[in-house]
């Protein structure tokens, strides 16, 4: 089983969104969790609404702080293209990056773009395993 970790800078958005889909769709494949290098308080509520109309509920998620720890049980580590390489300890170790358009200030319909996004990415990504 193969430990994945999605990073952003928040973690209340995109990497939340990949950690859901991860989780709910690939079985023993793996299991994945999500961290930010500067997490909100806490999971947008607009990323819990669109990931609801999938039938799938991180109401109960919160945040969390990217530490060493999880970059070290890793297999795979995955940005979400959200200006982490600055700020992000996850650049010592080999990682993927999706370049995906941040959520913020964007209409409803764009996000959701962003979401279907991100589940063929997951999608992809648990074949590839």
């Amino acid at each position: 089983m193969k430990n994945i970790l999605f990073v952003c800078v928040g973690n209340s958005g995109r990497s939340q969104m990949a950690e859901a889909y991860f989780n709910h769709l690939a079985g023993e494949k793996g299991k994945a969790q999500s961290a930010g290098t500067v997490p909100a308080s806490r999971v947008d509520p607009l990323a819990v609404s669109l990931l609801n109309e999938d039938g799938i509920n991180i109401s109960s998620t919160e945040p969390k702080l990217l530490t060493q720890e999880m970059l070290d049980k890793a297999d795979r580590v995955t940005t979400m293209g959200c200006g982490v390489e600055g700020v992000c300890p996850a650049k010592w170790v080999a990682t993927e990056d999706w370049g995906l358009e941040g959520p913020k200030g964007k209409p409803v319909k764009e996000i959701r773009k962003i979401r279907d996004e991100i589940k063929i990415r997951v999608k992809k990504l648990i074949n590839e395993l």
